[in-house]
């Protein structure tokens, strides 16, 4: 009887460890983050330093909107409030726009080549990030029905 008492408290023990590990650590600054997309760019396109520079403003601009947009969330998400029909189409409406200013941003500085090979990359994580939210929306739903 000790033992199976002992085995339980071991298994609760260790399922708690492992819902504290689930998060994702200390995040990286706008500016850090920019940086090493920067750098990997670099490595996959072989970009000069003028257009290291250039991308990495546009990357830096980006990263800082996106940290912005994550605040606003949370915050709204802590008040309890959930943005209505209209505010969901405004801000995909909104960042469908900045994806298109984006693409022209990344044309104007990247040859034909490798913004050839960018358009390519940035196809290949889309890909990969529609699967990986698949595979998590699996995953969920494959959760709620067990619970049940």
């Amino acid at each position: 009887m000790k033992k199976l008492i002992l085995a339980i408290a071991l298994v609760i023990s260790s399922l708690s460890f492992a819902q504290e590990g689930r998060g994702r650590g200390e995040k990286l600054t706008p500016e850090q983050q920019s940086e090493l997309q920067v750098k990997k760019m670099t490595l996959d396109l072989d970009l000069n330093e003028k257009q290291q520079k250039e991308v990495k403003a546009i990357l830096l601009e980006q990263a800082q909107k996106r940290e912005a947009k994550m605040a606003e969330f949370k915050a709204n998400k802590e008040k309890g409030e959930k943005p209505t029909a209209d505010e969901k189409f405004e801000m995909k409406n909104k960042m469908l726009d900045e994806q298109i200013e984006m693409k022209a941003k990344m044309k104007k500085i990247l040859t034909p080549e490798q913004y050839k090979e960018w358009e390519e990359n940035h196809e290949k994580r889309s890909e990969m990030r529609s699967e990986k939210m698949e595979k998590m929306k699996q995953k969920r739903k494959g959760h709620t029905e067990s619970e049940e």
